[in-house]
């Protein structure tokens, strides 16, 4: 095997591979006997036809495609690792030669890590901000907190109201017709949120347990599914059940059930440190943020949209785990919101871009630098990665390959270049 690199623009290089025409004889071969059983030749028992005969009656290009889709995958691992180049998007694959007894020839377009000149980096001026909490807002945690310890009652005395939990069973019709996602059984929804379309919650207050309301309401004109776009449609709607949420007394039992304390006060004392420890870690935050964001307007570099593509896939799987985690697939979700796949994809491209560039500088500095993490940071990383996935510290280590330990070692680096930016920053 051959390979040639040709640098193209953004970040782009062409990975030109050729392979013996030897090699591409033997893929024809091993794609002819996966295939041969599926081939029908007049004279022959199924599978039994010659090689020769098949290409003479369907052409001598009958298995190149499949000899290609073999000889390709570990062609193109070998030359990327070959061509030392560090890659950052999965290749686009053009096939520039494939006849027998000729090499085989095709081209692998991928973008690269794209180089990184920094600009200022050190003595980053930022507004100096002091964390505080009030008292105010150490009862909107006690809020907090009382919703979470909330229970769910049922009323049969009196109709729906906003703020109530209604479980209800609905089916959906447009010109009398039902469609594809709007029937649901024991749905429990929260009157007055909005989760349905517009006006949908309304038509359900006042209503009562045992209640059959038909839902008149009409799509968005931009609604995610685009056959549903504008159409008016009616539900019929049965009332199951009417919830309401209650909410305990804020008193020292309360202290006493939701935390280690014995008395109101104790508690209130604890959630204020807390609380201005997070938002001190909140604030960190948005200074190396804002930090790096400098870093990031003075540095140059030329981040290919491959890889921001790549980048932005990896997001929405991440948005997608989110959801599922909240107990909804990605499909209700946005069934629900009207956030449609593209619109997402919009929304996440700009934060995909903010990660790489974020990234590339930041490891920038860690080569500028000579930044790096010892055996020791290591080994603690790996600590705390064991408690975390509850195993045992020699066997994770075991797991672990020393490609993954080079990885956590740059991660660590990664992170004291942050230290070390934001160390040399200056408050005004």
């Amino acid at each position: 095997m051959s390979v040639q690199v040709e640098n193209l623009e953004k970040s782009m290089a062409k990975l030109t591979i050729e392979l013996s025409s030897e090699e591409l004889d033997k893929a024809i071969d091993t794609a002819y006997k996966k295939s041969r059983n599926k081939i029908s030749m007049p004279g022959f028992r199924r599978g039994k036809a010659p090689r020769a005969m098949i290409e003479k009656m369907y052409g001598s290009g009958i298995f190149y495609e499949d000899a290609a889709n073999i000889l390709i995958p570990d062609a193109y691992e070998d030359a990327a690792v070959e061509s030392e180049l560090e890659i950052v998007s999965q290749p686009e694959i053009d096939v520039i030669q494939i006849e027998k007894g000729s090499p085989f020839i095709f081209t692998a377009t991928v973008a690269v890590k794209p180089e990184v000149t920094l600009g200022q980096y050190k003595g980053i001026e930022v507004e100096k901000k002091d964390a505080d909490v009030t008292d105010e807002e150490v009862d909107e945690e006690i809020e907090r907190v009382r919703e979470s310890n909330s229970r769910m009652v049922t009323i049969d005395d009196r109709p729906s109201m906003e703020g109530d939990t209604v479980v209800i069973d609905f089916e959906g019709f447009i010109d009398g017709k039902s469609f594809s996602g709007g029937k649901e059984e024991g749905f429990s929804l929260v009157l007055g949120t909005n989760t349905f379309i517009d006006n949908f919650e309304e038509q359900l207050i006042g209503k009562n347990t045992g209640d059959h309301v038909e839902v008149n309401v009409t799509f968005p004109d931009k609604y995610q599914a685009e056959e549903l776009q504008g159409k008016a449609a009616v539900f019929q709607v049965d009332i199951n059940e009417i919830k309401l949420k209650e909410l305990p007394p804020v008193d020292d039992e309360f202290a006493q059930d939701v935390s280690d304390f014995e008395t109101l006060d104790e508690y209130k004392t604890d959630l204020k440190a807390k609380l201005l420890e997070n938002k001190e870690a909140a604030l960190k935050r948005e200074k190396e943020e804002f930090i790096i964001g400098k870093i990031i307007e003075s540095a140059k570099m030329d981040v290919p949209d491959q890889m921001v593509d790549m980048q932005t896939r990896q997001m929405t799987q991440e948005f997608a785990q989110r959801i599922q985690n909240q107990g909804l697939s990605v499909e209700q979700y946005m069934q629900f919101t009207g956030l449609t796949p593209q619109k997402l994809v919009d929304e996440l491209k700009p934060q995909a871009l903010r990660r790489i560039q974020s990234r590339l500088v930041l490891e920038a500095v860690v080569a500028n630098e000579n930044i790096e993490a010892t055996d020791e940071e290591l080994d603690k990383e790996l600590e705390n990665m064991a408690g975390i996935y509850r195993m045992d510290i020699d066997k994770l280590k075991e797991s672990v390959s020393e490609e993954e330990k080079k990885q956590i070692k740059l991660d660590i680096a990664v992170q004291k270049a942050v230290d070390l930016v934001v160390d040399e920053a200056v408050e005004a």
